[in-house]
């Protein structure tokens, strides 16, 4: 059996409203990078973020802390943003109310329509191996160009690693 695939977090930072995609367990061992994603969107002004979390396998505090702070940042802005979080399944929508978030943010069944960001993560799912392999060369070589380019591509380069090697292995 294979190791599980590292958790992701596929970003749409371009979109209106902002998109995350969580893939796998959101926890305190990797939730620092999503965190300061976050914090420069709320301080780029941005005032509706979407959280799908179809594809994750569950939270710790910390990062439901982290899910807190965003939706007070939020309200702090005018006219107030709002954080919407989607596709929480039965544990996550639980780990929620248990600790009162519900009334900091809003729960959505589904992504809003106006999301362009699903468009751009359909076609990412969708990929072929040999396609996924020269886009994750493609990033990967901008980041050889410029080390800055990590941190700017680092979600797409984790997401398009884990797709090759979940292809390689069918």
């Amino acid at each position: 059996m294979s190791e599980p695939l590292p958790p992701t977090f596929l970003v749409s930072a371009y979109s209106d409203p902002v998109v995350v995609q969580i893939h796998g367990k959101a926890n305190y061992l990797n939730c620092n990078t999503f965190r300061e994603f976050i914090a420069e969107m709320v301080s780029a002004g941005k005032a509706h973020i979407v959280l799908d979390f179809e594809n994750c396998k569950g939270m710790d505090s910390t990062f439901l802390g982290i899910l807190a702070g965003t939706a007070l940042e939020l309200r702090k802005q005018t006219p107030p943003g709002v954080l919407i979080i989607c596709k929480l399944g039965e544990r996550n929508h639980e780990l929620v109310c248990n600790l009162g978030l519900q009334n900091l943010l809003t729960i959505g069944e589904d992504l809003p329509d106006s999301s362009d960001a699903t468009a751009e993560f359909s076609a990412l799912k969708n990929m072929e191996v040999s396609a996924a392999k020269n886009v994750l060369n493609a990033h990967e070589n901008l980041v050889k160009a410029d080390t800055e380019n990590a941190a700017k591509f680092q979600d797409v380069i984790a997401f398009l690693k884990n797709q090759v090697e979940k292809q390689d292995q069918e």
